[in-house]
């Protein structure tokens, strides 16, 4: 099964981390990425802390850890190669986006 696959149909949680440019780090949870081919994953940032740690240090690691009593699911290491501000593919790839009980007005396609 490959991760486009694996991230479709698994339920569960996923964290993400990021660290600033001076090695401070931060973890949020985060919905599971969106593939658009077998090496590039996609995620929907608002203009908060994971975002703002991106912008100087472009890598992150994701968490995802499936629903279940067992310690199974999958870690990926990632890079940042491409970022766009543009809410009809923030509305194309968001699966369950809900952002109103945050004060967000800005998305990002990272």
């Amino acid at each position: 099964m490959d991760l486009r696959d694996y991230f479709d149909q698994t339920s569960g949680r996923g964290i993400l981390a990021t660290a600033n440019a001076t090695g401070k780090v931060n973890a949020a949870l985060y919905a599971r990425p969106y593939f658009t081919d077998e090496t590039t994953a996609v995620f929907i940032m608002a203009e908060r802390l994971t975002h703002e740690n991106v912008q100087s240090n472009p890598w992150a690691a994701y968490l995802f850890m499936e629903t279940g009593e067992s310690y199974q699911g999958k870690r990926l290491y990632l890079k940042k190669i491409k970022e766009e501000q543009n809410e009809q593919l923030v509305s194309d790839i968001c699966r369950k986006c809900d952002y109103s009980y945050y004060d967000i007005n800005t998305k990002y396609v990272v």
